[in-house]
């Protein structure tokens, strides 16, 4: 039995032998997953990413076609460019898929960090949201 299973079976042991014989439980139930996915302040989130990443995404494929136009003028003029102007596209070619890789690398991390934060505000109102509405219903236990 995994660990969340193990809370759950544990919280509900609680609620039902804190109850009198014969006395109703109101149990609720929230699908975490679908608030972040659905909710609006985690769509609106979401979007926010989505603008502030635009630029960097846009230099990013700038990038990545720069990359593609370099290797195809090597693939085509290769067999007739001298060796020292193919060694240099070489090394612009190997230099624009560094840059490409490192920016890449940054703009996952950073992404990562800042979704992470957005979530956790999305998670905080949630939380505020789901015990208001577990209070005013009277909900013994909110799985």
């Amino acid at each position: 039995m995994d660990w969340r299973k193990a809370m759950v079976a544990a919280a509900l042991a609680t609620a039902f032998a804190g109850t009198a014989a014969g006395a109703d439980v109101k149990i609720g139930f929230v699908n975490t997953e679908r608030v972040f996915r659905e909710a609006a302040p985690a769509r609106r989130a979401q979007q926010k990413l989505e603008r502030e990443f635009s630029a960097r995404n846009a230099e990013l494929a700038k990038l990545e076609k720069q990359g593609r136009d370099l290797q195809s003028e090597l693939e085509k003029d290769s067999v007739t460019l001298p060796e020292a102007a193919r060694r240099e596209k070489e090394r612009q070619l190997a230099d624009v898929s560094r840059n490409f890789q490192r920016l890449q690398r940054e703009i996952r991390e950073d992404l990562n960090l800042r979704r992470n934060e957005e979530l956790a505000q999305v998670q905080e109102r949630a939380t505020r949201a789901i015990n208001q509405i577990a209070e005013s219903e009277k909900f013994d236990l909110v799985v």
